[in-house]
């Protein structure tokens, strides 16, 4: 085997993705916020309230009018405070990736992929997205590793992806409309309120999570959110061949 062909089986790898979706029952009806709090239900009435015992917690109202159930194939309407409205949250799934392409040569490379998921939620506080790597680093290929990008502006992320001929690195950056500030960006700097530029604001995996998206109630239209990763090899450091891979989880909750 040449030297060029060690190289160029390198990074023939798929990116494993996969989906945990979660739900949450909520009370809905108009919600009342401010910079304190969040209000997701009231109720106009004349009693009522909580009781609590060693045994039991009683949440009671007296007076309310039109509460109840009521169903038809279009709707299901549950009037009333104590009804508490049931949250639906849906996600596509995420396709596995294929980093392209092949980092080959002596003087290293740059491999690029993506994956895009939608959210669909009615939950009156909207939802959140985060991704989470599997391990760290999350690149790897047995015992052999790729190691997970550092911002060089950290705690923010990297206007540009940073890697130096010495140095391999995976990272990512998300795209949508619902990316949260943290990946945004002026121009020249990201976590600032303002566009959202595609293939910017590079960070590195987690074993944590991280937060990359939050949004509003979006039925019927849904929310979509691409994920863009990044290899990239400098051309002065030697990383044995082979498939390397990195699974990650996608999450979206209702809020």
């Amino acid at each position: 085997m040449t030297f060029r062909s060690f190289y160029n089986s390198l990074l023939q790898s798929a990116i494993l993705t996969t989906i945990l979706l979660a739900s949450l029952m909520i009370a809905t009806a108009e919600v009342r916020t401010s910079n304190n709090y969040q209000l997701q239900s009231d109720s106009v009435n004349f009693g009522g309230g909580l009781t609590d015992s060693a045994s039991y917690g009683l949440e009671s109202t007296a007076g309310e009018i039109a509460t109840g159930l009521s169903d038809s194939p279009a709707y299901s309407l549950r009037a009333g405070y104590q009804q508490m409205q049931e949250v639906s949250i849906s996600m596509t799934a995420a396709a596995s990736v294929v980093m392209t392409p092949a980092i080959g040569g002596i003087t290293g490379g740059t491999a690029n992929g993506s994956t895009s998921v939608s959210v669909l939620t009615d939950s009156p506080g909207g939802y959140q997205l985060g991704i989470q790597a599997e391990s760290a680093p999350a690149m790897r290929k047995d015992s052999d590793t790729i190691a997970d990008y550092v911002p060089v502006a950290n705690p923010n992320p990297d206007i540009t992806f940073l890697t130096v001929p010495t140095q391999a690195h995976f990272g990512f950056s998300p795209e949508g409309e619902d990316i949260i500030n943290r990946f945004r960006d002026d121009g020249s700097f990201c976590n600032v309120a303002g566009n959202n530029t595609p293939l910017v604001c590079w960070d590195g995996l987690s074993v944590s999570e991280k937060i990359i998206a939050q949004g509003s109630a979006n039925q019927p239209s849904g929310a979509t959110t691409t994920v863009h990763f990044r290899v990239v090899v400098g051309g002065s450091i030697v990383i044995p061949e082979g498939e390397y891979v990195a699974t990650t989880t996608l999450t979206a909750i209702p809020l």
